[in-house]
């Protein structure tokens, strides 16, 4: 395996990019990796964009951005329908061009176009027709499907970065406790599989479509 780093020959700030779906899937995704970036790139920009957050969701989702990011993110919610993502695509076609007009990020972390939820699959599909030049990593969702497959990145993790995302996640989605898989023990076995392969405590990995060196 060959180690790599974000940027062209810096170790600066970066722009960074986060999509998700809804009000935790930023968190389940790349939520270890928010954490190792900011450690080890102070004063990065953090974009947050959750499609859909309304209610408590979107409470959740701006407390738990903050815990996250220590206050640095810039948080966008909207309120699209839950499970309709498809049916409204025109409409969040057009936040994705708003979005793209006033960020030009060094990496983009979104949903995987293989993903069997289909408001994942739209973010998805949506990345790439707007950030087409970019380095954009897809994360991964478990869930009932179970269509995680081959990731081909990985961000390792230690296992105080692994337990307080756990802590984090857990801390601040309280409308997700009642879900059988939202537990310490799916996020932590995930973390800790991918772990295993790159040779390392705990990681969260990515599929990179396209990789210009």
């Amino acid at each position: 395996m060959l180690p790599v780093s974000l940027g062209t020959g810096r170790s600066g700030p970066l722009q960074v990019l986060l999509l998700g779906a809804h009000s935790d899937d930023i968190e389940i995704g790349c939520g270890g990796t928010v954490l190792r970036l900011l450690a080890e790139r102070p004063g990065s920009t953090i974009h947050w964009v959750v499609f859909s957050a309304a209610g408590q969701r979107a409470e959740e989702a701006r407390t738990s951005a903050a815990a996250f990011t220590g206050g640095a993110a810039g948080v966008t919610l909207h309120s699209f329908r839950e499970s309709y993502f498809p049916y409204v695509g025109a409409e969040i076609k057009d936040a994705f061009e708003e979005l793209c007009a006033g960020v030009e990020p060094d990496v983009v972390f979104t949903h995987r176009r293989d993903d069997e939820h289909q408001d994942h699959r739209t973010i998805a599909a949506l990345t790439w027709n707007t950030f087409r030049n970019h380095l954009v990593a897809e994360y991964e969702i478990p869930k009932y499907e179970g269509d995680l497959g081959h990731p081909n990145l990985f961000v390792p993790l230690t296992a105080e970065l692994a337990e307080r995302k756990i802590e984090l996640l857990t801390e601040h989605f309280a409308s997700q406790r009642n879900r059988a898989w939202f537990r310490p023990a799916t996020f932590r076995g995930l973390m800790a599989l991918r772990g295993v392969e790159c040779v390392a405590d705990y990681a969260e990995a990515f599929h990179i479509r396209k990789l210009i060196i």
